[in-house]
Order: C-alpha cells, then sequence, then structure tokens
C-alpha cells in the first residue's frame, strides 16, 4: 500500500514538475518576444514612400499589389492594404470595389486572372486618393498544380503523420509556382501583370468599368492623368521576379511599338505614353525578394550595364529610357530561407538598363528570434516568409520612407540606416 502511495506521489511531483516547467519555458519564450528585440536596417540611399508620392502627386497614387507562390483568391492583401491605409491617414474607401477579369488577345483561350481595384480617400475634402489595384494570378497556375493532388489524397495520406500531412500540402501548393513560372506559364504571367498595369495607368475610378472581362486598350484621354499620377508596386515572394521581369517585357515592346509593331496602346498616343514615362520614378517594394535566386540559369537582359548611357541626362540614349528610376526596396528576412538581399552591383548585371534601377536593402527580422535554452537560436522560417506584409515596420518604411522628415517614429526607433551615396 504504501509503494502504492509513493508511486502516486511521485507522479503527481513529476506531473507538478513538468507543468512548471512548461509553465517557466512559455513564460521565458514569450517574455524574449515581448522584449522584440527584432534586427531592421536599412543599407541604400534614403527614400520618401509613398507619402512622398501623395507630396508629389496632383491626382492620384496608384499601386499595383502583385502576389507570390502558392494558390491566392481575391482579398489577399486586405491586411496589407487595411494597415497602410491607417498609416498613410486614408480613413475613407470606396463602399464597393471593381473587379476586372483580365483577357489578351495573345492568349485567346486563357484567362490571366483578376484585377481588383478599390478606392483609399483621406477625410474632410478627400484631397488624397490611393486607388489599390490587388492582382491576382492563381488562375494561371492552379490548373497545372492540380496535377499533385492525388498526393495529398486518402490513398497517399492514410500513412502520413498529420503534422507532415500539412506541410505536403504547403509544399504542394507552393514550390510547383517558380517551376511554372519559369517554364511553360511565364508569357501568360507576364501577359497578367502587364494588363493589369494597363488597367492601373489607363483610367481613373470614374473611368474603371465596375466589372469588366474585356481587353485592356490606353487611349488618349486614358493618359490625360498620366503626369499628374504617382504609381508604386508591392510584390511578395515570387511576385519579386513576375514585376521585374514584366517591366522588362514592357521596354522590350516599347521598342516594339516604337518600329509599328504590337502594342496595347492605340493609333497616335504612343509617344505621348512614352514621353510622360520617361518622367515617372516608380518604388518597387519587393518583400521576400527572390531576385537573385531566380535569376539562376537565365539569360540577362538585353541591355545591361549601361546605366550611364540610359539614366544619366545627356547620355547616349537618354530619351530611350523606359522610366526616370526605378527604386528597388527590397526586404528581407535573414531567417526566410527563400529571400535574399540584393548586392549593389546585381542591378548593373542583371537588370536591364532602361529601368534605371536604384537598390536599398531591407534587412528585417520579421520573425522572433527564440533562444532554445543554449541549443542555439531559432527564427520560424515559415513566419519569416509569410509574415512582412503584417509587420508594422515594414508597413511604416512603404508608408513613410526612411531618411525625411516624414519617417515615422517607428523606424526611427527601431531601424537602423546606413546611408549609401554615389
Amino acid at each position: 500500500m504504501m509503494k502504492k502511495i509513493s508511486l502516486l506521489t511521485i507522479s503527481v511531483l513529476l506531473s507538478g514538475c513538468a507543468s512548471f516547467g512548461e509553465g517557466v519555458a512559455t513564460a521565458f519564450l514569450e517574455k524574449q518576444e515581448q522584449e522584440d528585440l527584432r534586427e531592421c536596417r536599412v543599407d541604400g540611399k534614403g527614400f520618401g514612400g509613398m507619402q512622398q508620392s501623395f507630396d508629389e502627386s496632383s491626382h492620384s497614387l496608384k499601386v499595383l499589389m502583385v502576389h507570390g507562390v502558392g494558390t491566392h483568391v481575391p482579398g489577399y492583401s486586405t491586411q496589407f492594404k487595411e494597415k497602410l491605409a491607417v498609416e498613410l491617414q486614408l480613413p475613407v474607401k470606396s463602399s464597393r470595389y471593381k473587379e476586372i477579369h483580365l483577357v489578351n488577345k495573345e492568349f485567346p483561350d486563357q484567362g490571366l486572372g483578376v484585377l481588383r481595384i478599390e478606392r483609399l480617400l483621406n477625410k474632410g475634402q478627400q484631397s488624397r486618393e490611393m486607388l489599390f489595384y490587388e492582382l491576382t494570378w492563381s488562375a494561371i497556375t492552379n490548373p497545372e498544380k492540380e496535377k499533385l493532388k492525388y498526393d495529398t489524397s486518402g490513398a497517399y495520406s492514410f500513412h502520413r503523420a498529420e503534422v507532415n500531412q500539412m506541410l505536403k500540402e504547403f509544399s504542394n501548393d507552393t514550390s510547383p509556382d517558380p517551376m511554372i513560372y519559369l517554364g511553360k506559364s511565364k508569357e501568360e504571367i507576364l501577359a497578367s501583370f502587364r494588363t493589369a498595369f494597363c488597367w492601373m495607368v489607363g483610367r481613373d475610378w470614374d473611368a474603371l468599368p465596375d466589372y469588366s472581362e474585356s481587353e485592356c486598350h490606353i487611349d488618349g484621354d486614358a493618359i490625360k492623368h498620366l503626369p499628374d499620377d504617382e504609381y508604386a508596386i508591392v510584390s511578395h515572394s515570387l511576385g519579386s521576379r513576375i514585376v521585374m521581369d514584366g517591366m522588362h517585357s514592357f521596354a522590350q515592346r516599347m521598342v516594339i511599338a516604337s518600329n509599328g509593331g504590337y502594342t496595347q496602346l492605340e493609333s497616335g498616343v504612343l509617344d505621348g505614353f512614352i514621353d510622360g514615362f520617361q518622367q515617372k520614378s516608380i518604388p518597387f517594394y519587393l518583400m521576400s525578394n527572390q531576385l537573385p535566386l531566380l535569376e539562376m540559369g537565365e539569360e540577362p537582359p538585353e541591355v545591361i550595364n549601361q546605366q550611364k548611357e540610359y539614366c544619366v541626362a545627356g547620355g547616349e540614349h537618354y530619351n530611350k529610357r523606359l522610366v526616370n528610376k526605378t527604386s528597388i526596396i527590397a526586404f528581407s528576412d535573414p531567417n526566410d530561407l527563400l529571400s535574399y538581399a540584393i548586392p549593389q552591383h546585381f542591378a548593373e548585371h542583371n537588370l536591364d538598363s532602361r529601368l534605371c534601377a536604384e537598390i536599398t536593402n531591407v534587412n528585417i527580422n520579421v520573425a522572433h528570434v527564440i533562444d532554445m535554452f543554449g541549443f542555439g537560436k531559432f527564427a520560424n522560417p515559415l513566419t519569416a516568409h509569410t509574415g512582412y506584409d503584417s509587420d508594422d515596420r515594414v508597413v511604416a518604411l512603404i508608408a513613410n520612407g526612411i531618411g525625411s522628415d516624414k519617417t515615422s517614429e517607428l523606424i526611427s526607433e527601431r531601424c537602423k540606416w546606413t546611408e549609401f551615396v554615389d
């Protein structure tokens, strides 16, 4: 009897110790997160963020969002868009969104995804307007990924552990996208980007249809606001490669159009479009940037190592540039296994010189780094890959930039900046 009582006592004590130990561990880990010592380091030239675009625009700021790997449905950017609206002080928004089902005559039998558009405004006179264009291109790659559905069916998942099954479903949904993009679907996805960009450039809010399945054409009326509008592009993961390839394809097509080839611009407006666009400085905010990874095995653009010729006034090809400047702000978490900073020489050797690119790297921990009781430090790589658009510092940098009097207090307190000069 005493032996049974002793065993019961030991069991209770061990159980209590385990609970106590678990409580201590949980409290310790939570304390590390509450202290929030996550790194934020900015290396490059200062940038004004979207606030600067408002200062320079007498009409609208137009923002295009492009997602990365994995199946997305329209509305995926809601959290980011709402946090951005708060940071930009745009509390008023349209009571409805407008939706464009993208089509392009180059791919008559292929739907190219959905472009959803919302309008955000400041209070009072509503003098500041942001049109937010959310591109969803998943419809292009989803049919190909259906071929892997058998792998997560009962016939194969029956012998798989539950957590591993969830990881397998995630892997089967995300890992094929880069291969599909670099394979047979690249041109369709780039056509999706170009068509979305066409709708963004071409019309203001009132001129946009509530719903459309029509092609996009830019006519004389559609580009009347081009000198006054400001543009910004935000992407995530594979989206970084899509938007840069998309801009490169724009540069190629402008050359073809100048020689009388295919263009989405109606006759007579090409010169006005090119002249207007060459005055634009467009920021690209690349979250979980993957450009160095996805350049592996690819041929470089036709025009490289010619920044001075294309981008400096008086240069030999200055009037052939696509834009005045492309500011690339590349966000990467060092614990994100799929993101990379961009070396400064990367733009010279891997980006089209006609984009006049300028690189700023933001090295930022979006996932908490936790000390595992002397066994080393750990950060969740999934959070490190997907947590950018919900991170207050990332949103604050995109909204208010760094190095100006409008830089947010959060960034001034939490981010270290090494300024680059020419």
